[in-house]
This record gives C-alpha cells, sequence and structure tokens, in this order.
C-alpha cells in the first residue's frame, strides 16, 4: 500500500473512529463536555508525573547548556517541517491562499532559511499558520466529541485523538524516516524542545491554579473552538461551551441567615 493509499484509509478510519468513540463515553462527571472525567483525571496524573520527574528537569537542563540561538534553531526547524501538515488542511478547509502561503513558508525557510533553522519567512510577509486535521473536522462539522487526556499525549478530545493518531501522522515526519533510530531521536528532540519553551507557563500554572486539570481542560477546549472558528467563534458555539463547563464551577453557598 502506497503512502497515498495510507492517507485515504486514515480518513476513512478518522470518521469511523469518531462515530464508535464518540458512543463510548460513559457518563462520569456531570459535566457535558467531560463524561470521561475520571478516566481523564488518571490520565493527567500519569502525564503530570512523568512530566516532574523527566520532561521538566530534562527541559531545565536543556535550556541551562544550550544557547538561546541553538534552541530558536530547533524548534523553526520542526516548525518548518509543520508547515506541510498545515498546508494540507489549509487546503481541506477550503482555505487556497492560506495553503500558498504555508507552502511559500516552506520553501523559503527550508532554502534561505537552510532548512528551516531560521524563519526568513514571517519577516518577507508571510504569516505563520497552525492547522491540523482536528479542526479541518471541526470546519467540516463534525463535533469535537467528549474531552479526552491518554496517558503521554496530552489533552485532547475524541475529535482531535482521531486527527492526531491517523491523517496528521501522515503529514509529520516520523512516517518517511525508516531508520527507526533516527525517527525516536527527532521524536524526542521535538517533544524536549517543546517542554522547553513551555517551561514559564508551567511554572505560573502551578502557582496560579488550584486544579491544574480543570483549568487546563476549559483553556484547551475554549482554544481549540477558536482555532476551528479561525477567531471568529459563533456566539451560540461560545455559550455552549460556556454552558457545557457550567457545572465545573463552584458557586459560594448563601451565608445562613442569622438565628433570632
Amino acid at each position: 500500500m502506497n503512502k497515498f493509499s495510507k492517507i485515504l484509509s486514515s480518513l476513512a478510519l478518522s470518521f469511523c473512529a469518531l462515530s464508535v468513540l464518540g458512543g463510548c463515553a460513559s457518563n462520569g462527571s456531570g459535566i457535558p463536555a467531560d463524561p470521561l472525567e475520571g478516566f481523564n483525571r488518571a490520565a493527567f496524573g500519569v502525564n503530570d508525573a512523568v512530566d516532574s520527574a523527566v520532561l521538566k528537569p530534562v527541559a531545565k537542563a536543556y535550556v541551562a547548556v544550550t544557547p538561546s540561538a541553538a534552541r530558536a534553531g530547533v524548534s523553526n526547524a520542526f516548525s518548518n517541517i509543520g508547515e506541510v501538515g498545515t498546508a494540507v488542511n489549509n487546503l481541506l478547509q477550503g482555505k487556497p491562499g492560506d495553503a500558498l502561503s504555508d507552502v511559500g513558508r516552506l520553501l523559503i525557510n527550508s532554502t534561505l532559511g537552510i532548512l528551516g533553522l531560521w524563519d526568513v519567512a514571517t519577516p518577507m510577509g508571510l504569516a505563520k499558520n497552525n492547522e491540523d486535521f482536528g479542526q479541518t473536522l471541526g470546519k467540516w462539522g463534525v463535533g469535537s466529541g467528549p474531552y479526552l487526556v491518554l496517558p503521554f499525549s496530552g489533552p485532547s478530545t475524541v475529535r482531535d485523538s482521531v486527527g492526531r493518531f491517523t491523517v496528521d501522522r501522515f503529514t509529520s515526519y516520523s512516517p518517511y524516516v525508516d531508520h527507526k533510530r533516527s525517527s525516536y531521536s527527532a521524536t524526542a528532540v521535538d517533544l524536549l524542545s517543546t517542554r522547553a519553551a513551555f517551561l514559564s507557563a508551567g511554572d505560573a500554572l502551578d502557582a496560579a491554579a488550584t486544579d491544574k486539570y480543570a483549568f487546563l481542560r476549559d483553556a484547551y477546549l475554549q482554544r481549540r473552538l477558536n482555532q476551528v472558528y479561525d477567531g471568529s467563534v459563533p456566539s451560540a458555539k461560545r455559550e455552549a461551551l460556556v454552558d457545557s463547563l457550567e457545572p465545573a464551577l463552584v458557586t459560594p453557598s448563601k451565608p445562613a441567615a442569622p438565628s433570632k
């Protein structure tokens, strides 16, 4: 089976998985957007423990020993590879102008920017876009489904998870690197670079959020809704999301009336 056939198979699998997983959500939290909260919190606990024990310390060491210019180059290189998936998804969403801009960024940064180590396209007026197949499915009218946290994968939804592990995978570099050790090494460096970029944000979250799980869930769902609609979310959609998260908010009880 060639690569194109695999991508088509992934598209079919995406819709099948959305139908199956969307029907598997067991109601357990009372929060419409998060019926899998019990499972999600357990997975979040695993992810948080791995991050605290491994990822965060390694990311701090990486920042300490690697010059900022080198870290920026690594981040730019992986971002440049991501232009392929962004261009494909912009095209699937009916935005050929943005797709053309993405291809332009890829060509310019891969050549003038020396394999993407320098972002020379942005100063030239080609803005950076970020699109994935989860957003494309949302554009096509597919609902997000329940909020979902998978071990070692972070926050997501049923729809976004399907997109991440099917079509998005074939627009990344990993399936096309035949040497397994090189593929795993590239993935590890990509993960490390991404984690290092969020060190300060993570520290701020640890200090400010009383419930990190709920904070990240609400922030993720609102951000994804904003991304699907390119920043112009219909008020009805935004209100529906707020309503689906409202049971998670604690309303202070009224003080008891003083006894006479």
